[in-house]
């Protein structure tokens, strides 16, 4: 079950990331709201198995449990609007990251895991420039499912599905929801600003 705990007001600014997408993907996007919303929630991870971009078969618990900062969001590789532009706001958080990319575990979940196999994932993890910190995972139909419904992202079908970055400071600790478009340089700060608040050190470059 969901448990809020702090509402965050609003954020404007969101030009940035249609200018970035626009640049880098060729198919069509839909217009970005005009704002995003931030709370910080409770999520129980599911006990599943995923499969890496990489073939190796997880478990979503231990990936996430390793230590390191999350940021997390669901995709599927055929998506034209949505997703890559969530794919491209992520690979610009992680260049901005600089060499605290090292640092953070990124993960991106197949919301349509019948065609996202572990080498199309592969494709599309290459075409952002994913380094090794970037994984994309797919499954079963049952084990995306679970997990897009232990994150309250699940819309009943693939096409109906939303705009959704999760970060979490460390194990244990709360997920900051953004909901809505967030530009690479708004995630950075918001990032910062949840280690800030968990008491992790934040490197400065």
């Amino acid at each position: 079950m969901l448990r809020l705990l702090i509402v965050v007001a609003p954020l404007i600014g969101l030009a940035a990331v249609g200018a970035a997408f626009s640049q880098e993907s060729s198919g069509e996007s839909a217009p970005p709201p005009a704002s995003h919303a931030s709370v910080v929630a409770q999520y129980p991870i599911p006990d599943v198995r995923l499969v890496r971009d990489d073939g190796k078969a997880v478990s979503l618990p231990e990936e996430m449990n390793d230590g390191r900062p999350v940021v997390l969001n669901f995709i599927y590789t055929t998506c034209s609007t949505i997703c890559p532009l969530m794919s491209q706001t992520l690979a610009q958080f992680d260049h901005e990251l600089g060499a605290d990319r090292e640092r953070v575990h990124l993960m991106s979940i197949s919301i349509d895991p019948e065609q996202d196999t572990p080498a199309r994932l592969h494709e599309y993890a290459h075409k952002f420039h994913a380094g090794p910190e970037w994984q994309h995972y797919t499954g079963t139909a049952q084990a995306s499912l679970a997990a897009q419904r232990a994150f309250n992202v699940w819309r009943g079908d693939k096409m109906g599905h939303s705009s959704v970055t999760l970060v979490r400071a460390a194990p244990g600790t709360p997920w900051l929801r953004i909901e809505g478009f967030v530009t690479p340089h708004e995630l950075l700060q918001q990032y910062h600003h949840l280690l800030e608040q968990s008491g992790h050190t934040v490197a400065t470059r």
